[in-house]
């Protein structure tokens, strides 16, 4: 069978017409993604950036494209370039204030010399030592609530009733209160 022949007018239009959105996607990713990868580094990085390129492109495909002098892959590459120098100053500054805010933090934090650690260990076993003494619920119950859970998530933990879990820790308090009192005075 014979093609039909075309005449110069209908191939002008041909040519006139935008080209579609998946069309272009497949012509220009590969160098899109590939820029994107010499600038950031990151290939995961990178190709989030280039989706969100071609996301731009798409928003505007229709109006932008149909435009006569209008270069796809210029503006492409324009728009990953941006995008990737954004996301570089941004690594940037969010790596600064990470590591002015871990400086701060240790400035803030006084050094534990090996006095202070042991210290604090021997404090740790000392309210091991209390709490498992106690009664079972009651230590527990400050177990809990010392760890950051509210009231109404020690309660349905323990399946009391959230009313009774202020006057239940106020009592368990005083029990560890008064056994550390005893066991302070007993050592030397």
């Amino acid at each position: 069978m014979e093609k039909p022949k075309t005449d110069a007018a209908e191939t002008a239009r041909d040519e006139s017409r935008p080209q579609s959105f998946e069309a272009l996607f497949a012509e220009h990713w590969t160098r899109v993604f590939r820029v994107l990868r010499r600038l950031v580094g990151d290939p995961v990085e990178a190709e989030d950036l280039a989706l969100e390129t071609f996301f731009r492109l798409f928003q505007r495909h229709p109006t932008v494209t149909m435009e006569a002098d209008f270069n796809v892959g210029g503006w492409l590459h324009r728009v990953a370039v941006n995008l990737g120098l954004h996301s570089i100053r941004a690594f940037k500054r969010r790596e600064y204030y990470e590591m002015e805010s871990g400086r701060l933090h240790l400035d803030e934090t006084p050094d534990a010399g090996p006095a202070e650690i042991l210290a604090q260990k021997e404090e740790r076993n000392l309210v091991r030592q209390i709490l498992s003494q106690m009664n079972e619920r009651q230590a527990q119950l400050l177990t809990m609530r010392y760890s950051g859970l509210s009231y109404k998530d020690i309660a349905e933990a323990l399946n009391l009733s959230p009313t009774s879990i202020g006057p239940l820790l106020l009592r368990a308090e005083r029990e560890f209160e008064k056994r550390y009192q005893a066991l302070v005075k007993e050592e030397p």
